[in-house]
């Protein structure tokens, strides 16, 4: 699979909203129950690409504070494809 917003075999992204509206999110499926995650691991992902930290980036300020909505619970993959937002 490669079309639009999907991404990959055997593990399935496909991410959804856009910059000026209410939301980005992605789904992933395919991956296995038992993996450690939390928001904290993806959000120190998001705050690597956050603008403005450097002059040659944008400066506008915005959190982007990921929230999981499904697929994983008390820290760990449940095996349900993993739901993630970034609301704008």
């Amino acid at each position: 699979m490669g079309t639009g917003n999907i991404l990959g075999e055997r593990f399935v992204v496909v991410s959804f909203g856009e910059s000026h509206g209410r939301c980005v999110g992605v789904v992933i499926d395919g991956c296995p129950a038992g993996l450690e995650i939390s928001e904290e691991d993806i959000q120190m992902e998001l705050d690597r690409r956050r603008p403005g930290q450097s002059i040659l980036t944008t400066q506008r300020r915005e959190q982007d504070r990921v929230e999981i909505l499904s697929g994983v619970f008390n820290g760990r993959t449940t095996g349900a494809p993993i739901c993630m937002l970034v609301w704008n």
